[in-house]
């Protein structure tokens, strides 16, 4: 794809990507290689988005929305996941064309305007059982946990993402590649995805009529929350309309109270994004064969005599009062972090550089996503 300013170039145009409300004519194109990198452009208006969000709610608040902690975790959980990007393509997208090059049975139009808004339904369907899969299968869950795993909800949440999830998600949009051109799932593969930062916020709280066919920050809430009515409910990317076609919709409730049903009370990015895996061979080790494969492809409260997704009202009693793990920093070194963060930022653009470059870029970046957390846990790293 293009890596080419292209259609973000402007901030209105940024804005409307951001929304997923970007026009067919000036989204639709001919070749892949065409197609702006418009997550990778959208680093402004993610740092935008997360400042405003910061300033309104200090205001409406009297507090930050985000701590120093859990920010910088999420957000270095975002760069680490766009780590396999610097190598290839991301799977989505290659076994995708790999498809379409073999196998597609009709051509649809690339400039159809038909042809757009059919994909942009389609890709949303498909996330939809991405996502529901990835919450009812165990080696599914543990890729996307790491999304899951703050105790808080902010729009650093958002950049919170798996760095394994890609290489399994990618097989539920194959369907689509029988008959719609690359370049226009290109296009909405990174719409979808983009639509979605803003919604995690505590700050909009209802939108009226949208809430009935969009998915909304008010409904993202309940997906995020670990109380008993919020678990597996409200998979829907753009739409929420699959949620309620499929049974699987909450409206709002209780206080919605974040993470993990278990959390993981650490900051440790690698810890944050492997611990699962290790946990499901150790869980595993205690079963006989049969329910060894149980282990990993039924749901993650699964035990034998259960049902495949387990048995949520075993799950931990949410009271509302829980207090989320957040330990305290002296000021200079939060004022420190926090600028080397910024630097760390600055550089990491230069990831996409030239070799020489990229290898010394990825130490100075990667290094210390890697190691801050011991910091904040008063550990050696």
């Amino acid at each position: 794809m293009s890596a080419t300013v292209g259609p973000v170039s402007s901030v209105s145009t940024g804005v409307r990507t951001m929304f997923a409300m970007l026009t067919p004519n000036e989204s639709s194109f001919e070749k892949v290689e065409d197609v702006p990198l418009y997550v990778q452009q959208a680093t402004p208006f993610f740092v935008g988005l997360m400042v405003l969000e910061l300033v309104v709610g200090v205001l409406k608040t009297g507090a930050p929305v985000v701590t120093i902690n859990d920010g910088l975790t999420s957000i270095s959980a975002g760069m680490i996941s766009r780590l396999p990007m610097l190598f290839f393509r991301g799977f989505e997208l290659t076994t995708y064309m790999y498809v379409w090059d073999q196998y597609r049975l009709v051509e649809l139009p690339w400039d159809s305007a038909s042809t757009w808004w059919l994909t942009f339904v389609g890709v949303d369907f498909c996330y939809y059982w991405v996502h529901r899969f990835a919450h009812e299968v165990s080696i599914l869950w543990a890729a996307h946990q790491v999304h899951h795993s703050s105790e808080f909800y902010n729009m650093t949440t958002a950049l919170r993402q798996s760095l394994t999830q890609q290489f399994t998600s990618w097989m539920f949009y194959l369907p689509m590649a029988l008959a719609i051109p690359p370049s226009i799932f290109a296009v909405h593969i990174q719409l979808n995805l983009l639509y979605q930062f803003w919604i995690h916020t505590e700050l909009i709280r209802d939108l009226g009529p949208l809430e009935w066919v969009f998915n909304t920050p008010k409904h993202h809430r309940v997906h995020h929350g670990r109380n008993l009515y919020c678990i597996d409910k409200n998979y829907g990317g753009i739409l929420i309309i699959w949620d309620r076609l499929f049974g699987t919709f909450a409206l709002e409730s209780d206080k919605v109270v974040y993470g993990l049903v278990f959390p993981i009370k650490t900051f440790d990015i690698l810890y944050v994004q492997l611990h699962y895996y290790w946990g499901l061979w150790r869980k595993s080790k205690k079963y006989n064969i049969t329910n060894k494969l149980s282990t990993f492809i039924k749901g993650p409260s699964w035990k034998p005599g259960k049902p495949r997704l387990g048995d949520h009202c075993e799950n931990p009693k949410v009271t509302g009062k829980e207090v989320p793990y957040d330990p305290s920093w002296p000021l200079p070194l939060q004022v420190y972090v926090v600028l080397h963060f910024l630097l760390v930022l600055w550089a990491y653009h230069d990831l996409w550089s030239p070799l020489p470059l990229f290898t010394h870029t990825y130490t100075y970046v990667y290094l210390p996503l890697t190691s801050w957390w011991s910091t904040s846990e008063h550990k050696r790293p």
